[in-house]
């Protein structure tokens, strides 16, 4: 199993618009192969004395964090999906402008990365 990671920063008041994007793009990460899409929005995240998630995406007054993922087969299948992602013609007409300036979130202080499964256990 392979995991894209994501903390994302978010104003408040956009919690029902980040919702609606990430079920879109759900919509085309599983044509690709994503086998799960979570996105959870901050209930209890403290601060911490060295860092912690909100200073991890430079949380401005008014935002909340939000820690996602996304589960895969492998990396190769994360990988491959990424491109053809990329290409699809939905991501062109579901999203806003091409700069992603529409978007309820700012990107520019979202962090992401990808992982290998060590663990995986499930009731």
């Amino acid at each position: 199993m392979y995991i894209n990671g994501f903390v994302v920063p978010v104003p408040a008041g956009n919690k029902d618009k980040y919702r609606e994007v990430a079920e879109k793009f759900w919509l085309i990460a599983k044509d690709y192969g994503c086998l799960a899409h979570v996105e959870a929005w901050e209930a209890d995240v403290k601060d911490g004395k060295w860092t912690d998630f909100r200073k991890a995406v430079n949380l401005a007054e008014g935002e909340k964090v939000v820690f996602s993922w996304m589960s895969w087969p492998d990396r190769e299948t994360a990988d491959a999906a990424h491109a053809k992602m990329m290409a699809d013609k939905r991501m062109e007409t579901e999203f806003g402008t091409p700069d992603g300036s529409d978007m309820p979130f700012d990107g520019k202080r979202m962090i992401m990365g990808g992982f290998e499964a060590i663990v995986n256990k499930q009731a």
